[in-house]
């Protein structure tokens, strides 16, 4: 089965949050509660975004992370390649002579074509087009009505 890693839905989701409001700069923390990804998690995909150059980093006071790219010029597979590496469907797609099979192997140049059509699919699929399904403004306020529901609760005693 072809899917990508926690870390990559995680990285997703921060940058997903980020680009509500690509202008501003964001915490570790700040992302970590909004998300709900830990804070050494969100420490962690946050420096591989920066090594991605998706976010940039800026330290002092009123320090924390920036998109570097308006969300419509963020691709998935920019997302994927910066925590997970290189997309390919096996081994073998990502460069010559990684498998000991190659010669003698009838697969390996369709499976490169697959894989550079799930790259190319990917390639097409921008963070403004994933913030931009329905369902994710649904599950937004969702969890947004459920946090205020709780503050109310804990608030008023009734939690």
């Amino acid at each position: 089965m072809l899917r990508m890693s926690k870390l990559a839905d995680y990285a997703a989701l921060m940058l997903a949050t980020m680009a509500e409001r690509p202008a501003d700069t964001y915490t570790t923390a700040g992302l970590a509660a909004d998300t709900g990804v830990s804070p050494p998690t969100a420490s962690k995909l946050l420096k591989l975004l920066a090594k991605a150059e998706l976010v940039a980093s800026q330290r002092g006071a009123h320090g924390g992370y920036q998109l570097t790219r308006a969300p419509k010029r963020i691709t998935a597979v920019d997302i994927i390649e910066a925590v997970e590496g290189p997309v390919a469907v096996t081994e073998c797609t990502l460069a010559p002579g990684i498998c000991d099979l190659e010669s003698t192997c009838q697969l390996g140049s369709q499976w490169q074509r697959l894989s550079a059509a799930i790259r190319h699919a990917m390639a097409g699929i921008t963070l403004a087009d994933l913030i931009g399904d329905p369902i994710v403004p649904a599950l937004h306020l969702r969890r947004l009505s459920s946090r205020s529901t709780q503050r109310t609760e804990r608030t008023h005693g009734n939690a």
